[in-house]
């Protein structure tokens, strides 16, 4: 696979993938997601991370980050969370790799595009199959957004509210339930490529205006898109998961993968 390319621009959300070596399920234990979240939860107290959205599988990850503080955060949350977690792992049992080469981040205009993007997160597990909603999965954001934290919270309510343009967290609780039930009825179970192989995803001026600002880095990438929405696209090897019909065992039944005390 051609190694992901990651762009970073002040001021943008980003929605962030990384996958295990080789696709391989070496997140499948309960207990191994659950670390990778509370080093998650360490990143935000220890370096100011402000997470918009999360969710994890057996194989991979995606978060949504709002960059505000410098280029650096980005870099040192990830291998805060990613260095810790495959430390772990290799002291455990493995040898080699834990992830899968560099991560990848699409910058995602703060419009209706994040919302599109946040509930594409959320529905991460419902595309594979494994459950009919994330409500059913505690490993995505969905469940903190419905029922807030009052400690140890991962995602920055704050932040979300300001971007989504709301006042309250029962404003935001009512409005992202919307969302997500709205993206259900519709197309919300397919998968969309721009979310994980794009370097930003908006408008066409935002599109436009991050290529003219990334110069050099965006040399040979190409805006495509229509109807008010756009992508700044480069050659990239497919992202997928590596859910099927061969991989019916995952489904939420399998007690490794269900624990509602997250």
């Amino acid at each position: 696979m051609a190694r992901a390319n990651r762009h970073y621009l002040p001021g943008y959300v980003w929605h962030i993938t990384h996958r295990c070596h080789k696709r391989e399920f070496l997140l499948k234990f309960a207990r191994d997601q659950r670390r990778w979240l509370q080093w998650l939860f360490e990143a935000r107290k220890r370096l100011g991370t402000s997470i918009l959205n999360y969710g994890m599988t057996s194989n991979h990850l995606h978060l949504v980050i709002r960059d505000g503080k410098g280029e650096e955060v980005i870099p040192q949350t990830m291998q805060l969370i990613a260095g810790r977690t495959g430390q772990e792992y290799q002291r455990k049992s493995r040898k080699g790799a834990f992830w899968e080469d560099r991560y990848h981040a699409t910058g995602v205009e703060a419009d209706s595009h994040l919302i599109q993007c946040l509930v594409y997160v959320d529905l991460n597990m419902v595309r594979a199959g494994v459950v009919n909603h994330p409500s059913d999965w505690p490993f995505c954001g969905y469940n903190e957004i419905q029922n807030p934290r009052q400690r140890y919270s991962i995602i920055d309510y704050e932040g979300l509210m300001d971007l989504l343009n709301t006042k309250s967290m029962d404003e935001l609780r009512k409005n992202y339930r919307g969302f997500v039930e709205e993206a259900l009825q519709m197309q919300g179970r397919e998968r969309e490529s721009r979310w994980t192989e794009g370097i930003a995803v908006g408008c066409e001026a935002f599109v436009r205006d991050t290529k003219e600002r990334l110069g050099i880095k965006a040399v040979g990438r190409q805006v495509v898109g229509d109807n008010g929405s756009y992508e700044l696209r480069e050659p990239e090897v497919s992202y997928e998961t590596n859910f099927g019909p061969e991989n019916d065992g995952l489904r939420q039944e399998n007690a490794f993968y269900w624990d509602k005390s997250i």
